[in-house]
Order: C-alpha cells, then structure tokens, then sequence
C-alpha cells in the first residue's frame, strides 16, 4: 500500500468509474496499492460520503482494460482488506433468465454458482489450508439495506434469486442461456465469481447489486443480447445505482458484526506453527484476527 494513506476505510464499492463521479462525493483522494497478489484493476480512490470514508474500485479497471477473467480479483480483495473494509457494495451488469426479471430493473441475488473455469478463487494455497463456508455466498444484512437501499430511490428491485457467474468475455450461446434456465438460475454474469469467495475468506460482508441489461438470448421475442444494449441500460440506471449507494452507505453501521465478519472460525485447518512464515505474512491480513486469538 503506498506509504502516504493509513486511514482505515470500512466500506467500499466495486464497480464502474462512474460510481464515484457524483458531487455527493467530497474530499476524494487517489492511493496506489500493492499486495502479494498483484496490483488491483486501477487506483483506489477514497472520498467522504454521507460522513462516512468510502473506497471506490473499478472492477475492469479505468478505461475497462481487464476482461472478466482476467480482472485480478483477489488483488481487489486484499487491497481493501489492507485498508480495513468491512463491507462491500459489488455493481454488476447482468442478464435475465426469467420472464419477471425485466430490462432496467435490479436484482440483489441471495445465491451464486460458478460456471467459470480459469480463475484463482482462493487465497489459501500451498502452506495454509482452509474450508470456508459458502452456503450464503452474500451477507443477508447488507442484502437487505441494499434492496431497501434501492427501493428508497426508486429502482424496481427483486430480491433473492442465483446468479450464475460464466467465464466470458463472450455471451451464452441460446443452448447454454436455455440449460442455465432449466438449472434454476435467475441472472447471469461474468464477475460475481470469484469476487464474493474472496470478500467471505476476508471475512468481508458482501452484497451485489445487479442492473439487469438485457435478457441474455434465451427470450424469443427480444433481440439477442449485445453489447450496445449492455452499456444503453447501464447509462440509463447509473442515477440509480449513485443514489442506491449514497442510501445503502447511510444505512451501513460501520461497527456492526455480520455472520460474514467471522467466516473463518472453524475453517482454518492448519496449525499456526505448521504455516510457513512467508506464507502467514503474505496472507497475514485475513489471517490475523483468527492466530491473534488463539495466540493471546
């Protein structure tokens, strides 16, 4: 992390440039960030809104240089677990795979399967083992003040349904968009995973907010999903998605203890004294809280 920020941010955002560029947003300041992982999509920039310090991150990096498979994602994760984040507010573009889940509106999923296939998805690796529970990938609290978040200012909002996460950056073919639909699924998209498996190994509380751009090519009456269509409904809910979170960060008790912030008590398998030392210090961030306790 650069040497000239030590303040501690508990809440951030993940999502385009545009996120941060409302006046509402004051005090703002640009921090370059390094970790073990590599650098995040871009600078972090960190400003006051609603009293309250805020990190914004864009996901795909400025100017959208990073494809969704290779975003680095758990670059993004450390990073805003090095400034000491306890909540995050993930904006994803999505399609629909149900009738009812129209164009323009949003959905706030509460389940995720991952149908991507060239990802890191975790940060224990080789020298430190850990099962971590995904079973509610999203933090029901944050879910619930995002949807109310989003009601509040306007937006047609849907909660609850599975995200499925595909690798891209191409769209489904109508036979893959057809079984998705038959699996259950509700919305599709190319970035949920494995953002949220990384924000529950940090023991970060996680939500999504998903703007439903099109209805992917399943719908037989809509014209296939393009990517004009994607960034027309994205500019047309970009209000929405500013005051959303404007909302949702004044509702955020910045001390509150969710399920999420313990996720690792019971999932870390390896003895403190069999983790290598250059591996507790790299992943020393996420795992401190859990050797500090059984250490003090």
């Amino acid at each position: 992390m650069s040497k000239n920020n030590n303040e501690v941010v508990k809440i951030a955002v993940i999502g385009g440039s545009g996120l941060y560029d409302m006046p509402e947003i004051t005090d703002k300041t640009t921090i370059s960030v390094d970790t073990p992982f590599g650098k995040p999509s871009a600078d972090i920039v960190i400003g006051t809104l609603k009293n309250k310090r805020v990190a914004f991150l864009p996901r795909h990096g400025v100017g959208h240089i990073h494809t969704p498979t290779t975003v680095p994602y758990r670059a993004n994760i450390y990073a805003l677990k090095q400034l000491g984040v306890r909540f995050i507010v993930a904006v994803s573009a999505s399609g629909s795979l149900r009738e009812d889940y129209e164009p323009g509106h949003i959905v706030i999923p509460d389940q995720l399967y991952d149908n991507t296939k060239d990802r890191d998805r975790t940060f224990f690796e080789e020298g430190l083992v850990a099962h971590v529970s995904v079973a509610d990938p999203f933090c029901t609290e944050l879910s619930n003040l995002l949807y109310l978040s989003v009601e509040t200012v306007g937006g047609i909002v849907h909660k609850g349904g599975t995200f499925i996460t595909i690798e891209g950056p191409r769209f489904s073919t109508k036979g893959e968009s057809h079984i998705f639909r038959q699996w259950g699924c509700s919305i599709i998209g190319m970035t949920t995973s494995p953002e949220a498996y990384l924000a529950r190994e940090a023991e970060i509380a996680y939500t999504v907010m998903a703007h439903i751009t099109d209805y992917d090519v399943w719908h037989v009456s809509q014209a296939p999903v393009t990517v004009e269509m994607v960034m027309k409904t994205i500019a047309q809910n970009l209000k929405v998605a500013q005051d959303s979170i404007t909302d949702i960060v004044d509702k955020i008790d910045e001390s509150a203890t969710y399920e999420a912030h313990n996720a690792l008590d019971g999932a870390i398998m390896t003895s403190e004294d069999k983790v290598p030392a250059n591996v507790r210090e790299k992943l020393n961030p996420i795992v401190a809280r859990y050797y500090n306790k059984h250490t003090s």
